[in-house]
């Protein structure tokens, strides 16, 4: 069978989307990891199913996303900029944007636009702590690590760090599967640059490594910031290139690119 998908990345993170009209009844699960495979099928951190609203719906579109491994996955920040491009090329929305997503509505307005890249600011909420103190003792391998444990829509496991030089992938593939996280997390290592400036390292769940993640730089900054590391506005530093945050009111704005770069057919055998 054919499915139709459009690819787009933000930031380096990518991700195919296709109209839930388009979608057959099969196991969403398998042709995530199907279509997502870098080497057998297209390549992506990510596949998500997007439904246009209905005549009355409080939003534009609704996404469903699913992890390059196949899992559920409630939000990604880079993801949702995708969809509203997605979005907008198709003429269901313009330039503010209003997403349902597996952690509730997401408002997105649109800062400049040149043909099919555009650029984003993302109203991510309220961020909160995931456990009763801002630092988590964990063991792996026998060692302890602090960590900062929240919730930015999807769980983040953020760790101050004073450079990468280790072997932080191990350490991030070990952590999204620590016993303290029956449902898996994403993990990512904050470098404090300056009173305004991160950098970060990304091992997501059901992903692995990425270039960068928009849940996962707004739980670095928030990290930081609860650490009282930095301040807003606050810029962070990716392999990718940089996101932009800023508060207002104790939520948290991503600011972002988007772009749609293809769009074909994947042939699912089923």
């Amino acid at each position: 069978m054919r499915i139709p998908f459009a690819k787009a990345h933000g930031a380096r993170n990518d991700f195919l989307l296709t109209w839930a009209h388009s979608v057959p009844e099969v196991d969403h699960r398998a042709l995530a990891r199907a279509i997502c495979d870098r080497h057998a099928g297209v390549g992506a951190d990510g596949w998500m199913i997007v439904t246009p609203a209905a005549s009355g719906d409080a939003y534009h579109g609704a996404i469903q996303l699913y992890n390059s491994d196949g899992s559920d996955s409630e939000i990604s920040g880079n993801g949702t900029r995708c969809a509203a491009a997605f979005l907008i090329d198709a003429g269901h929305a313009e330039d503010e944007i209003r997403i349902a997503t597996g952690a509730g509505l997401k408002h997105i307005r649109v800062l400049g636009r040149n043909g099919l890249a555009f650029d984003f600011e993302m109203n991510m909420g309220q961020p909160r702590l995931a456990a009763g103190d801002l630092f988590t003792n964990l063991d792996v391998h026998g060692r302890p690590y602090e960590a900062i444990l929240l919730d930015v829509g999807n769980p983040q496991c953020a760790l101050l760090v004073d450079n990468f030089d280790f072997d932080w992938r191990r350490l991030g593939k070990a952590l999204e599967h620590h016993p303290h996280f029956p449902n898996r997390t994403n993990v990512s290592f904050v470098q404090v640059l300056d009173q305004h400036t991160i950098d970060v390292r990304f091992w997501e769940r059901g992903a692995g490594e990425t270039e960068s993640s928009g849940t996962g730089s707004t739980g670095a900054a928030v990290a930081a910031v609860l650490a009282g590391r930095v301040e807003a506005p606050i810029t962070v530093e990716t392999p990718a290139g940089a996101l932009r945050i800023r508060i207002d009111k104790n939520d948290y704005y991503l600011q972002g690119p988007a772009e749609i770069i293809a769009g074909g057919e994947f042939y699912f055998a089923g």
